[in-house]
């Protein structure tokens, strides 16, 4: 029996800028959860922040790796992540829910205006 993924996931520039950035291990291990939470729902991994912001969460080496994403459920189940950072506080910092909040505004204007 095949397992279908419950979403195709893309990444903004800003997202594969800051995995890029990141040792490769802590690149692997992150992509590794990703596809995990693809098929299963678990909360430590996926979770939603805001309405519209939701986050992949990795833990490794005693860093705690964020990327930020949104549905964009007019394709299908599509997740966009948009930007990622290291959490070193508890609550997600404001800047970074605004960030990605004007990324995804960005990225909807952009669909709209391709679409016309």
């Amino acid at each position: 029996m095949e397992i279908k993924a419950k979403f195709d996931i893309i990444y903004m520039a800003d997202a594969i800028d800051f995995l890029d950035s990141l040792p490769e291990k802590a690149r692997d291990k992150i992509a590794f959860n990703i596809s995990k939470s693809r098929y299963f729902v678990d909360k430590d991994l996926f979770k939603k922040l805001n309405e519209n912001i939701w986050e992949f969460r990795t833990r490794f080496q005693n860093t705690t790796y964020r990327l930020l994403a949104f549905w964009d459920n007019g394709s299908g189940s599509l997740v966009v992540a948009t930007h990622g950072f290291i959490k070193k506080t508890q609550k997600t910092p404001a800047n970074e829910l605004s960030k990605a909040e004007t990324l995804r505004k960005q990225y909807f204007t952009t669909k709209q205006n391709q679409n016309n």
